[in-house]
């Protein structure tokens, strides 16, 4: 895992602050309806910069403190330990590295003996975006989770709803039942510059309500950490860098600018230790905002797809491995080269072709994979963008209709899901082979498990073998389609994992 970590990531470790399967092996820690839901979608258009003079600098960190530490929250993630997997620490090395000299897994497994079940498997933060208890957080604080208590700054706690998470973001939206909170308005990231002061405002290690400053340090970064997790089938990175100090515990909590307006939400850090190094990156706020938004209105993500197979000429290590393979011999340089186009995809119906090198998404410059990750993964399907592309030396622009992962170009909603969409997961028949190995008489084998889902909740992972849902064998995904299709109420599952043991477990069909 490491050695491939290197490959992508030569400059240093990436670690995620995780405070769910990750960061619990750290020591931690009247509604008026007028303004709801526009607080909730409120966005300020300043983007303030705060001048050399010390006094200037010093008033202006303090008023930001005031309004940002009131809306940050701790997050606890409550797991059934009895499902932990040993991998669970190898999580832990990938991220931030094994401070504990190899013994990581060793100490993993003691936890998992010794913690009583009403400690927290993780810890930590959330912004509170609306007065009626809306809270912004990361996936990965609460991907697994089967109780979250939210515990407010005045150290009031509640039991939290979690209404939807989205891997390829890793941003979620929780709820608590409460009224006239303190809350953090939406700034336009795309209005932050390089050099810019900045807060980070969060819960590291077990340190409640810790507020650190920086600046940013550069924008649009891809780091490879959402895909090098394995959660995120279609990962938009393009993350805010700053060297305000950030630490496990400080995931989900807030980056705000001098005014403090929420410009984006901590996630990241680069480090080979598994603590801060110099090196922060957060969600932007705008990408953030509109994930956030698409929960709370349709249930799910919209996200909309140029629709094209593509090779960042900005990574020299990308383009060596590509050349290599295809024995081509393209040259590095700015901008994103389509290696193919999908049948049906919106870029190939406005006539993009294989070669073209796209430059620039609605007049914005796009030098690399990350700047076209945020241009187009911030859109929906239906939404009309403008496509600069570079064909033989010569600049065409083109109207793209960006589609979903099928083809559709409308919005959709939980009702208009799949029975395998709704709980998270895909399946393959069981051969022959593998059954008369088991002794089974039925099977089907769980792929491309969503972190989060319904069949995650549940204790299942890729590769393992559900034999029966609801009482009856499933044999092939459309057994599963039948069996659950206008199904309301528990589901029971029934599966093997790796080592061919047998659990039952259920879920309430969503």
């Amino acid at each position: 895992m490491k050695s491939t970590l290197k490959k992508l990531l030569p400059f240093a470790v990436v670690g995620v602050l995780s405070g769910a399967t990750t960061v619990g092996v750290q020591q931690y820690l009247s509604h008026d309806p007028n303004n709801g839901d526009q607080s909730y979608f409120t966005k300020s258009t300043n983007a303030s910069f705060v001048g050399m003079n010390t006094a200037t600098v010093g008033d202006d960190f303090v008023k930001a403190s005031k309004t940002t530490v009131p809306a940050v929250v701790t997050i606890k993630n409550y797991q059934n330990r009895a499902s932990s997997r040993a991998s669970d620490q190898d999580l832990f090395d990938f991220f931030f590295g094994d401070p504990f000299g190899g013994k990581g897994q060793q100490r993993q497994k003691q936890q998992q003996q010794q913690t009583p079940d009403n400690i927290p498997s993780g810890l930590g933060s959330g912004v509170i975006i609306s007065p009626d208890g809306y809270i912004i957080s990361n996936n990965h604080v609460v991907a697994g989770a089967n109780k979250l208590e939210v515990v407010l700054s005045n150290k009031k706690s509640y039991i939290a709803t979690l209404v939807g998470t989205d891997p390829n973001t890793d941003i979620s939206l929780l709820k608590i039942e409460e009224k006239g909170l303190p809350f953090l308005n939406f700034a336009n990231s795309d209005n932050v510059e390089v050099g810019q002061w900045v807060l980070a405002v969060g819960n590291p290690l077990g340190l409640n309500s810790t507020v650190t400053a920086g600046i940013i340090s550069a924008k649009g970064r891809g780091i490879g950490i959402l895909s090098g997790q394995g959660k995120a089938t279609n990962p938009i990175e393009s993350f805010i860098q700053t060297d305000a100090a950030i630490n496990p515990g400080n995931s989900g909590g807030a980056l705000v600018n001098v005014n403090g307006d929420l410009i984006g939400i901590n996630s990241a850090i680069s480090s080979t230790n598994g603590y801060y190094q110099g090196y922060g990156f957060a969600v932007p706020a705008n990408l953030a905002r509109k994930i956030i938004e698409d929960i709370k209105k349709f249930g799910i993500v919209q996200r909309g797809f140029l629709g094209v197979n593509s090779l960042d000429l900005s990574n020299d290590q990308q383009v060596a491995y590509y050349n290599k393979e295809k024995k081509t011999n393209i040259k590095t340089g700015s901008g994103v080269y389509i290696t193919g186009l999908p049948d049906n995809s919106g870029a190939q119906d406005a006539g993009m072709k294989v070669g073209d090198i796209i430059t620039k998404i609605d007049g914005a410059n796009i030098t690399d994979f990350a700047d076209l990750s945020i241009a187009i993964g911030s859109k929906r399907p239906g939404d009309k963008v403008q496509v600069t592309y570079s064909r033989n030396g010569k600049d065409i622009t083109s109207t793209v209709t960006l589609k979903d992962q099928k083809g559709g170009t409308s919005t959709r909603t939980k009702a208009d899901l799949t029975v395998t969409e709704k709980i998270g997961a895909e399946f393959q028949s069981l051969d022959d082979r593998t059954k008369a190995y088991y002794g089974l008489n039925s099977g089907i084998v769980a792929k491309n498990v969503i972190e989060g889902s319904e069949m995650a909740k549940a204790g299942i992972v890729d590769n393992y073998i559900i034999t029966d849902i609801n009482g009856k064998p499933v044999n092939s995904q459309k057994d599963v389609e039948n069996i659950l299709n206008k199904f309301s109420g528990t589901v029971q599952i029934k599966y093997m994992d790796d080592y061919g043991r047998n659990y039952t477990r259920g879920f309430k069909m969503p």
